[in-house]
């Protein structure tokens, strides 16, 4: 299986001006419903993998760690607490002050504008793409308030969670929360590989990047309560949107390619993503595997990119 990540490359973002078209924010709509916020129990588990898929990951290997007790959103956050948030504070994300994001191009109207990315063709630089407008001037998140925001940075993940009352989860503890009580599941249901009908997560069903089957009913997002929960009750652990962790990204090896991934996470700073997203699929980007990881720095955001927020107990 060739392999390469779904994820847009990392790359400078130097501050540019704000675009002439500021995004449309909506309006919170009386009191934002926090999540469902799901007990979690702490104790000795296993986070990693005896048998890699991407051992340039460092999914690898397998450990046992020793958690407390925390809790953690049942859902990845929505664009309607984001907007509360935005409404309440007045933060500007990391895509408002750079003022452009990547885009997935079947999200674009034909014959849309943009620069291709190098490598990665099927992201497309938007000016003006943020959370509020995930397909840049013109888009609006109006009909999907119960999708999880995207194109939040690492930056704004910590942000908002801070301004929750929360925190970031840490990997082992988003492992532990995604396996639902099945300390051996590959997948937040089990062990069952998804399948091109089936309708377990929200990923990528045909040929990536050029035709998507739909058989799970999404070119995109889909909503934060959509597919069934897993044994603690989490919604979308694997699929839909990659979510932020708190810790840096690092590959636990000694080979020389690891310590050369090593070093330039160390100097961009990369945090670590979990679960995978709308455009993952076996064939190309398998990281809707519990045990799969990517990093990116910080101030990086793009279109399948959400969060969710833990809790100390």
């Amino acid at each position: 299986m060739t392999d390469t990540c779904c994820c847009p490359p990392i790359a400078p973002r130097p501050e540019t001006s704000r675009p002439d078209t500021a995004p449309v924010v909506p309006a919170a709509t009386g009191t934002v419903p926090p999540a469902p916020i799901l007990a979690l129990p702490g104790g000795t588990v296993t986070v990693g993998t005896a048998d890699p898929v991407l051992r340039e990951d460092g999914e690898g290997p397998a450990r046992r760690v020793t958690l407390r007790p925390f809790r953690m959103d049942a859902h990845a956050v929505t664009n309607r607490r984001f907007a509360a948030f935005a409404a309440a504070t007045g933060y500007r994300t990391d895509a408002e002050r750079f003022g452009w994001s990547f885009v997935f191009q079947l999200l674009l109207p034909p014959g849309h504008g943009g620069g291709r990315v190098e490598g990665a063709p099927w992201w497309v630089r938007v000016e003006g793409a943020c959370w509020a407008q995930p397909e840049g001037p013109g888009s609006s998140v109006a009909a999907r308030m119960e999708h999880p925001v995207v194109h939040v940075s690492w930056n704004d993940a910590a942000a908002f969670a801070a301004w929750a009352g929360g925190r970031l989860p840490g990997e082992a503890e988003w492992e532990h929360a995604a396996k639902g009580g099945d300390d051996a599941a590959r997948f937040p249901w089990g062990m069952q590989e998804p399948g091109e009908q089936d309708a377990l997560c929200n990923i990528w069903q045909g040929d990536f990047p050029r035709h998507n089957t739909l058989a799970d009913g999404f070119l995109g997002t889909a909503p934060v309560d959509s597919f069934a929960p897993n044994g603690f009750g989490l919604f979308n652990a694997c699929g839909n949107v990659w979510e932020w962790c708190a810790d840096p990204f690092r590959v636990r090896s000694l080979a020389g390619a690891a310590k050369q991934r090593n070093r330039m996470a160390l100097q961009e700073g990369e945090r670590v993503m979990k679960g995978g997203s709308y455009l993952c699929h076996q064939s190309y980007c398998y990281r809707y595997r519990i045990a799969a990881r990517s990093g990116r720095s910080p101030d990086t955001s793009a279109g399948h990119t959400g969060f969710r927020i833990a809790y100390d107990a």
